[in-house]
C-alpha cells in the first residue's frame, strides 16, 4: 500500500490482513459449535439421573407389540418429509431442484434438535394455563422409558415423543411450497426456529397435550388435520402474501420440471402415511387397522375425484392431477381417520378431490402465488376433513372419540369449527408477525438477479443436473 493511500485511511480504522480475517471467522465457528455440544451435554447430564435405570430394565406395563408398531410407525412418517422433497423437487424448475429439497430435508435435522431441547416439553410437557406446556421435560429431563399415563400406557414416553417429533419435522416442511424459488436461505433457517417455537409448539399443546384447551373442548384430530395441516396451509398463506410474487409469475411458463419425481416423492408420501393415520392410535389393535382402512379408501376416492374434475372442466385428466387428488384424500382424512368408518372415509376423500382441486384454481383469481399449492390442498384439505369429523365422527369406531352430526349430534360440529377457526387465526397471524420481525433484521427474499439464476447456484453453489 502506497504512503498516498495510507494517508487516506481515517485514523481509527484498524488494518487487518485478509488472513486474520478468515481465522477470526473460524474461530467464531468453532466457539459456537464448541458451546452448543456443551450445551447439549449439560442437558444430557440433567437427564441421564431420570433415565439411566430405566435402560437397565423395562417397565411391565411396556406392551411389545404396541412398542415396535409406533417404532415402524415413526420410522414411516420420518420418511414422509425426505418423500416431500421428492415431491416438492419434481414441481419446481430445475434450478430450484435442490434448493427445494434442501428446505424440506434441513428441517429434519433443525426439528430434531429444537424438539429435544424444549420443543417437546412446550408442546406436550405440564400444562401451563391450558396454553403452552412448561420446560420441566427440556431436554428430555423426565422423559423416561417408562410410560406416561397422559398419552400412552403400553409404550416407552421416548418412543412417544420421538413420533411425534416426526411430525414437527415435516409441518414446517409442508409449508415450503408456497414460497418455492423465491426464500433465502438464512432466513428460512431463522423462520423455521422461530415457526417450530412460536407457532407449531403452542398449537401441539392446545390439540394434543394434557390440558390444552382445544382438547379440553372436545375438538377432535386423530392425526394433524388441526395441527399439521391447517397449521402448515394458513402459514403458507401468509407466507405467500409477506413475500410476494416469483419473478415473471403469469407473464411466463413455470411447469414442473420432473414429474418423475414427484410421482416417487408422492408414493413415498402415501406409504409413510400409513405410519402417520395408523401410528396415531398408539398400539396395534383395532383402531389403527380402522385407521389404515380409512386413510387407503380416502387417498382412492380423492385420485377419482380429482381425475373427473379435472376431465370435466379440461378435458383430460393428469399425472399431476392424480398425486395431487391422493395427496387431498390423505390431507382431509387425517383429523377423522381414527374417528370415522371407511364408508364416511370414502365421502370425505371424494369431496377433497374435488373441492381442492377447485381452491387451486382459485389461487389466480385471488392473485396470491402459492407455487406449490400448499394453500389449496393442505390449508383447503384439512379445513375440509376437520369440519367433517363433525359430520361423520361416531363412538362405535372410537370410544375416546365423540358423535358427529350424522350421529344425532351437532355439538362436535360446532366445537370443530371453533378448533378450526382458532387454528386458522393462530398459525396465519403468528406467521405474519414471524416474516414481517424477520424482514425487519435481514432480506427474506433473494434478489431478481439471483432469482433468474436460481436457489441451487445462489444458495448452495450446486447444480442439480450437470449436461
Amino acid at each position: 500500500m502506497s504512503t498516498e493511500e495510507l494517508a487516506q485511511i481515517p485514523s481509527n480504522t484498524t488494518l487487518q490482513r485478509d488472513g486474520d480475517v478468515q481465522i477470526s471467522k473460524k474461530a467464531r465457528m468453532w466457539i459456537a459449535a464448541v458451546l452448543l455440544i456443551l450445551a447439549v451435554a449439560a442437558g444430557s447430564i440433567i437427564s441421564v439421573r431420570e433415565t439411566l435405570g430405566e435402560f437397565t430394565e423395562q417397565s411391565p406395563l411396556i406392551n411389545s407389540a404396541d412398542t415396535g408398531f409406533v417404532f415402524i410407525s415413526a420410522c414411516l412418517v420420518m420418511l414422509m418429509t425426505p418423500g416431500l422433497a421428492l415431491f416438492y423437487g419434481g414441481m419446481v424448475r430445475k434450478k430450484n431442484v435442490l434448493g427445494t429439497m434442501m428446505q424440506s430435508f434441513v428441517a429434519l435435522g433443525i426439528a430434531s434438535f429444537i424438539w429435544v431441547a424444549y420443543g417437546y416439553s412446550l408442546a406436550f410437557g405440564p400444562d401451563v394455563n391450558h396454553l403452552i406446556g412448561n420446560l420441566d421435560w427440556a431436554m428430555l429431563q423426565n422423559v423416561t422409558l417408562s410410560p406416561n399415563p397422559s398419552y400412552s400406557r403400553t409404550i416407552p414416553h421416548q418412543l412417544f415423543m420421538i413420533f411425534q417429533m416426526m411430525f414437527a419435522c415435516l409441518t414446517p416442511a409442508l409449508i415450503t411450497g408456497a414460497f418455492a424459488g423465491r426464500f433465502k436461505f438464512k432466513a428460512y433457517i431463522m423462520f423455521l426456529i422461530l415457526w417450530l417455537t412460536f407457532v407449531y409448539c403452542p398449537l401441539a399443546h392446545w390439540v394434543w397435550g394434557d390440558g390444552g384447551w382445544i382438547k379440553n373442548l372436545g375438538g377432535l384430530d386423530f392425526a394433524g388435520g388441526l395441527v399439521v395441516h391447517i397449521g402448515s396451509g394458513a402459514a403458507a398463506l401468509a407466507s405467500c402474501l409477506v413475500l410476494g410474487k416469483r419473478t415473471g409469475y403469469k407473464k411466463e411458463a413455470m411447469p414442473p420440471h420432473n414429474l418423475t419425481l414427484t410421482f416417487i416423492g408422492a408414493c413415498l408420501l402415501w406409504f409413510g402415511w400409513f405410519g402417520f393415520n395408523a401410528g396415531s392410535a398408539l398400539s396395534a389393535g383395532s383402531l389403527a387397522i380402522s385407521a389404515f382402512v380409512t386413510t387407503q379408501v380416502a387417498a382412492g376416492m380423492g385420485i377419482i375425484a380429482w381425475c373427473l374434475t379435472e376431465w370435466a372442466n379440461r378435458g383430460k385428466s393428469t399425472v399431476l392431477g392424480a398425486l395431487s387428488g391422493a395427496i387431498a384424500g390423505l390431507v382431509a382424512v387425517t383429523p377423522a381417520a381414527g374417528f370415522v368408518t371407511p364408508t364416511a372415509a370414502m365421502v370425505i376423500g371424494f369431496l377433497a378431490g374435488s373441492i381442492c382441486y377447485f381452491a387451486v384454481s382459485l389461487k389466480s383469481k385471488f392473485d396470491y402465488d402459492d407455487s406449490l399449492d400448499v394453500v389449496g390442498i393442505h390449508g383447503v384439505g384439512g379445513i375440509l376433513g376437520s369440519l367433517l369429523v363433525g359430520v361423520f365422527a361416531t363412538v362405535l369406531i372410537n370410544p375416546d372419540g365423540a358423535n358427529g352430526l350424522i350421529h344425532g349430534s351437532w355439538h362436535l360440529l360446532w366445537v370443530q369449527i371453533i378448533s378450526t377457526a382458532a387454528s386458522i387465526v393462530f398459525s396465519f397471524c403468528g406467521t405474519w408477525l414471524i416474516l414481517k420481525i424477520l424482514g425487519r433484521c435481514t432480506e427474506l427474499r433473494i434478489t431478481e438477479k439471483q432469482e433468474m439464476k436460481g436457489l441451487d447456484i445462489t444458495q448452495h453453489s450446486e447444480n442439480c443436473y450437470r449436461l
